[in-house]
């Protein structure tokens, strides 16, 4: 079932009006990643204000979610002995049948499950979903007298959950961001319609046409029989003449196998003497109707073919939707955020929140998608940018300029915001903020040459990037002395015009986005968010969340910091010290030859959970957590330069088939990025610094160019830890070639030297026709020559305003004329990540020992000696488009 975009308070607001001091706690599962974390601080923070009693559950993998399923899920059914309750999952199962995974399907007993009385709230960012978690559970299955009998339940129609359905009967509830009733409309259909036909398939078919063999050959005898008392009948009536009709009707009727008699010729048989009726001559008129039989009834063979093509054809419906790959949809904290402002119980803390995790997918590679544009070339907003300006909206609305920082506020407008406005001020502000990395914690330069939108585009790998780094800093009048200090304690006049200096020098170097410029509907589109906790510390949104993903990924003691910068391996930094078995593809690895937890190892994924949970707090303690933690983003960060430049100077990223592959094997960073968040943004960034390259080659436009599997190897546990990007890894900034950026110099150095000619040519033109006609005028004594002066001189500004204006307006349409070529694609799918679907298609053919256990399924675990036979295997296959 679903609960449409409409309806998100109807479930939160049963449960507030029937939970009482003994109902069971909420149970939340909830995923490893910052918009996960963020979804459940807005969630947690509405039970608390509605004293509903709550137990949270990090989950990491399938295994972990299937296992809390055994520990939590099940003891509230009613088959346990409880009395049923909810468990919300929050960034986990959405593309896998939960009731399967918790195991409320009863498959393992043969106790029934069909009312467990257990809701499940789906919310989760990643597609495809699974469709039995959609539309399913929309009959309610009940033990009658004569045996089992499937019912609607009400209160719902084809999987939507209307308004008045009542909760209590248990199944799984998908809260839906809007695309279940927009744009699968075709696969409800069609998953509703397999729902309601019988299972065949073409072995049937083939099994009932033996047996309709059989029952043929058996029948074949008494039918020659037939045949031959027809002929000698037939043949006494030819000889005999003196037959009379009443043996006649007799053998025709013999004939017969129907009902009505079998038509006579319109002519009559000549032989058998049979005479011309009025309805025989009426029969050979041109005008008349022959009279036939009935149609005939089709076959029951011929019925089951029609159902097999019919289901066969809502299958493939199933299927393509499946195929096109993972993708992401609208972050959690977006939906959590939407569910408090329909209850009227949105603030600050939670609207923070919601920034957070929205800012966290944006850094995401799996969440990335190309620019569009309309029939009529103007760029459509895709659904990430529509939801920062409804942000942006809630920020000024709920976080009002006090009357005396109106003026201040106007002075330092395009400043990077870094200090409060009071010692008690906590509100959210919008703020430039520029694409470097923690430029609040470090210094511009360390800022700049860590981000990774700027490092793969002055190819900071190379001696010639670093020049190019400097000299970029130089042509901005900022010198390495000043570059190195800390933002904060930079120059003030530096700080206030950093942001015009970057706008006109950046896009010299192919950095046409390093910084929001005035482009957007209301100028501010680009724009970050940043929040102050007094004159204690301001941050901003990608700060928060770049912090706490590396609380996630790195590990949650700093002191473990300094640890991997002088030992080659830490067991502490392993990911995966855990067992985690299901659900693995057909022939993965399924033995018990993983090496197991032991008794006293810590549970990393609750303590890292945590960490960062509590760090994400909005009060001061949060705060501090969060600057405890900045040490661990920036070692991410230098790790991450230093892997990726090693893997670009070195060559070791091979184009195959259908993809490019690099591996990680040793180095002083091996044993971090064997965690596959880490991992992850290592492969974003050389997915794009790869892409940077080869446009700048000018090798740009073919689909697939920027699919990348890289792999790190993890020494302690002999595996290597898998991950593949595709589609759209460059998040839609168009990267130029050298002979474009040099072509759109030239263009814009002619255009503006045309423009001054033009301009110039008509000031000429037209104070020569103010002269002539004012010498006219003046002549016949119509006016007075120092008021038309005046006049002509204000009409003179007027029109060269104007003039300058629209020369203004043309140079911006003309500039997004001359953008990259935009390539028209499926809107679904678009950006889609089709690597786990390759996975598990090599897993199937070649049977090497595979762990998909990530709920990303395009992260996985292959052993050592098994990684050569799965990279060949899966360049064979087409993993993108």
């Amino acid at each position: 079932m679903y609960l449409p975009r409409g309806q998100l308070s109807q479930l939160y607001t049963h449960l507030v009006k029937t939970t009482h001091a003994l109902s069971p706690p909420l149970i939340i599962l909830t995923s490893l990643g910052v918009d996960a974390l963020c979804a459940t601080r807005i969630l947690t923070s509405l039970l608390r204000r509605d004293y509903i009693q709550y137990h949270i559950e990090p989950v990491a993998g399938y295994s972990e979610l299937q296992r809390a399923g055994q520990k939590f899920a099940l003891p509230l059914t009613r088959q346990r002995g409880g009395e049923g309750g909810v468990v919300v999952c929050i960034g986990a199962g959405g593309l896998v049948d939960l009731e399967e995974v918790l195991g409320l399907d009863g498959a393992e007993g043969e106790v029934d499950m069909s009312d467990h009385g257990v809701e499940v709230w789906v919310i989760d960012a990643r597609r495809p979903w699974n469709l039995g978690n959609v539309f399913g559970s929309s009959s309610a299955v009940q033990q009658s007298e004569d045996g089992v009998a499937s019912m609607r339940r009400q209160g719902v129609e084809q999987g939507r959950v209307m308004p008045t359905y009542r909760p209590g009967k248990g199944g799984v509830i998908v809260w839906d961001d809007g695309e279940i009733e927009s744009e699968l409309t075709a696969e409800r259909d069609a998953f509703m319609a397999l729902q309601d036909m019988p299972e065949i398939t073409e072995e049937d078919l083939i099994m009932e046409g033996e047996n309709s063999e059989d029952e043929v050959d058996d029948e074949e005898p008494s039918s020659s029989q037939s045949r031959k008392r027809k002929i000698s009948s037939r043949d006494s009536d030819d000889e005999g003449t003196d037959g009379s009709d009443d043996e006649e009707r007799p053998r025709r009727r013999r004939r017969s196998n129907s009902s009505t008699p079998i038509p006579s010729s319109p002519g009559g048989n000549p032989q058998s003497g049979q005479a011309e009726t009025p309805s025989s001559s009426q029969l050979r008129s041109p005008g008349a109707v022959i009279p036939s039989s009935p149609p005939r009834a089709p076959s029951a063979r011929s019925l089951r073919r029609k159902l097999l093509k019919l289901r066969r054809k809502h299958e493939a419906t199933l299927e393509a939707y499946y195929t096109l790959g993972t993708s992401n949809s609208e972050p959690i904290s977006s939906m959590m955020y939407s569910l408090a402002s329909e209850l009227g119980r949105e603030d600050n803390d939670m609207l923070w929140s919601a920034i957070v995790g929205i800012s966290s997918v944006d850094l995401s590679p799996f969440a990335r998608t190309k620019r569009r544009r309309n029939e009529a070339g103007k760029r459509v907003l895709d659904k990430s940018e529509q939801i920062r300006e409804v942000l942006q909206d809630e920020v000024r609305r709920l976080n009002p300029v006090p009357e005396d920082e109106i003026r201040r506020s106007q002075s330092q407008y395009g400043v990077i915001q870094t200090k409060a406005r009071s010692p008690t001020d906590t509100s959210i502000r919008l703020s430039p903020e520029p694409r470097f990395l923690l430029i609040r914690h470090w210094s511009l330069y360390d800022s700049m040459l860590h981000s990774p939108y700027l490092s793969t585009r002055l190819h900071i790998w190379s001696d010639a990037g670093r020049k190019r780094l400097h000299k970029l800093l130089a042509k901005m009048g900022v010198s390495l002395q000043e570059a190195g200090k800390g933002y904060i304690h930079m120059d003030m006049a530096l700080k206030q015009s950093l942001r015009e200096r970057i706008l006109k020098f950046a896009p010299q170097y192919n950095l046409d986005h390093l910084v929001p410029g005035e482009n957007g509907r209301r100028g501010l589109e680009g724009w970050g968010f940043v929040r102050s906790w007094g004159w204690k510390a301001t941050l901003s949104a990608v700060d928060v969340a770049t912090i706490a993903s590396a609380i996630l990924e790195v590990g949650a003691d700093p002191h473990l910091v300094q640890a991997t910068n002088t030992a080659s391996h830490v067991p502490q930094q392993s990911y995966a010290s855990r067992v985690r078995s299901l659900p693995t593809p057909p022939h993965s690895d399924t033995d018990s030859s993983a090496p197991a937890a032991a008794p006293g190892d810590p549970d990393w994924t609750s303590t890292r959970f945590y960490a960062a949970f509590d760090a994400l707090s909005p009060t001061s303690e949060g705060l501090d957590k969060l600057l405890k933690h900045i040490p661990s983003a920036q070692h991410l960060a230098r790790a991450i330069l230093r892997t990726g430049s090693a893997l670009i100077a070195k060559k070791q990223i091979r184009h195959l088939r259908s993809f490019r592959m690099g591996v990680v094997k040793d180095g002083p960073d091996t044993a971090l990025f064997s965690h596959p968040g880490a991992l992850v943004k290592l492969a974003a960034w050389v997915s794009e610094a790869v892409a940077v390259l080869e446009a700048e080659k000018g090798r740009k436009g073919r689909e697939g160019d920027e699919a990348l599997v890289l792999a790190c190897l993890d020494e302690a546990r002999g595996v290597y830890v898998v991950v593949g990007l595709g589609g759209g890894a460059q998040g839609g900034k168009a990267v130029r070639s050298k002979a474009e950026i040099k072509a759109r110099e030239e263009k814009k150095k002619r255009r503006a030297e045309a423009k001054a000619a033009a301009k110039a040519a008509r000031a000429i033109k037209r104070r020569d026709r103010k002269a002539r006609q004012r010498e006219r005028e003046e002549a016949l004594g119509l006016i007075d020559s120092d008021a038309e002066s005046n006049h002509s001189q204000s009409e003179s500004d007027a029109t060269e305003s104007s003039a300058s204006s629209s020369g203004s307006d043309g140079s911006g349409s003309d500039s997004e004329v001359n953008e990259a070529e935009l390539q028209r694609r499926k809107s679904r799918g678009y950006g889609s990540n089709k690597f786990g679907l390759a996975f598990q298609s090599v897993v199937e053919k070649t049977g090497a020992r595979v762990r998909i256990d990530s709920f990303e399924h395009s992260v996985v675990e292959v052993r050592r000696e098994d990684l050569g036979g799965f990279l060949e295997g899966l360049s064979l296959r087409g993993v993108v488009g």
